[in-house]
């Protein structure tokens, strides 16, 4: 069997919600060994946050824990108690990368913060992750990634020039910060491969998000330019937005950035008489007539069915793509055919699907083997296999509600 990256890489878990476990997910997915601290009084929060499979609610039931949890053990621990404290330091004396994702102070109020733990282990690797990080005047401030979004400035950004701002989809914060934290989690951890030394990771989720509007940041500081909602135009591209297609509520993206792109829509149209028009002679011409070019492209797309649409203008050339709904992205075939989907046996939920990650490693593809653990699923094995505990420790530990 082909070996994973970070096989052989042992994670302590303490993070919760979504940019926490994700990153986890990421080295869980290509062999590292992530044990998830959860307890029944404040467990993981997406374990309450729909959609249930089958509708019933409950605790390890819900889809969206699922999907940054599959491939981890969980472990009932409650930190509130002093020997959950030793419990958990007994955890990071065997882990090689602790993370988490509390609010600034909170771990150190347990006794977990960095500078204790290498007192534990002083090759320890620790990744924290905040809305803004552990210090300065917005650290204190509560929320999650839906929050971050607006603070961030991409609400502003999002949305019809008419509108009011628009949320996109999600707490899209949450989708940028995990890839920056594991590109550093592996430069410490090859760091540490080198020297033997440890450090401290503390990403600031609003400064992981900020630098995805760069362009617009530096318009505005070099050209004094403050960005507008513009729906789905585009600068740099004319045509470029959704376009409806025949069917309910089907639509299109198509996008054309040079003049050979313009000319291969233009013959894949079956070249209209409109497009030899001067008004669309150039990129520039187009831009100031596109609300008349975009009622005239949708007069052709809606003679055909979205599919189509994206096949005839890929193969001429032209960027171009489905906008899917769920049922569409989990029969796509190009994830099919990229095995995105794995199905695995949840031990309630039953056969349930997983996300891989959007890349491939060639020489260590990820592998999903085990699905995302009901709560404190692995308690017993992890204290006795894992840790050393004697039976009569762990009974003692569950009687006193530390393993709860």
């Amino acid at each position: 069997m082909q070996h994973q990256v970070f096989e052989g890489v042992k994670v302590a878990d303490f993070s919760w919600i979504a940019a926490g476990p994700w990153t986890t997910k990421y080295l869980a997915d290509h062999g590292a060994t992530v044990i998830k601290m959860e307890s029944e009084s404040r467990p993981d929060m997406l374990r309450a946050c729909p959609p249930y499979k089958g509708d019933v609610p409950g605790m390890n039931r819900t889809s969206y824990f699922t999907m940054y949890n599959n491939n981890k053990y969980s472990m009932h621990l409650n930190l509130n108690l002093p020997r959950g404290i030793e419990v958990a330091k007994r955890v990071v004396a065997w882990a090689d990368v602790v993370a988490e994702s509390f609010g600034p102070g909170r771990m150190k109020l347990w006794g977990l913060d960095y500078e204790e733990l290498k007192k534990v282990k002083p090759s320890i690797i620790m990744y924290s992750t905040t809305q803004q990080g552990q210090t300065g005047p917005g650290a204190s401030q509560p929320g999650f990634g839906t929050q971050l979004t607006s603070l961030a400035g991409f609400t502003y950004l999002t949305g019809w020039p008419d509108r009011e701002p628009s949320l996109p989809y999600g707490a899209y914060t949450d989708t940028i910060a995990p890839r920056l934290a594991t590109a550093a989690l592996i430069a410490a951890l090859d760091y540490r491969r080198r020297t033997g030394k440890g450090q401290y990771i503390e990403l600031s989720q609003f400064e992981a998000a900020v630098h995805f509007i760069s362009p617009v940041i530096l318009d505005y500081q070099v050209n004094g330019n403050i960005a507008q909602r513009k729906g789905n135009l585009s600068s740099i591209a004319v045509p470029h937005g959704a376009y409806p297609c025949r069917g309910d509520d089907r639509w299109c993206v198509i996008a054309a950035y040079t003049e050979q792109e313009w000319q291969c829509l233009c013959t894949t149209m079956g070249n209209p008489i409109w497009t030899r028009d001067l008004k669309f002679a150039t990129l520039i011409d187009r831009k100031k007539n596109e609300e008349e070019l975009n009622v005239l492209i949708s007069e052709w797309t809606m003679l055909y069915n979205a599919e189509e649409v994206m096949i005839r203008l890929q193969e001429a050339g032209v960027p171009a793509g489905v906008v899917e709904t769920a049922e569409d992205i989990y029969s796509d075939p190009q994830l099919q055919h990229r095995h995105h989907f794995w199905k695995l046996v949840h031990p309630e939920m039953g056969e349930h699907s997983y996300n891989s990650p959007s890349f491939r490693l060639s020489k260590t593809p990820c592998q999903l083997d085990r699905p995302a653990p009901c709560l404190g699923q692995h308690t017993e094995y992890i204290c006795t296999q894992v840790l050393g505990m004697t039976d009569e420790e762990f009974v003692e530990l569950l009687t006193e509600g530390v393993l709860q």
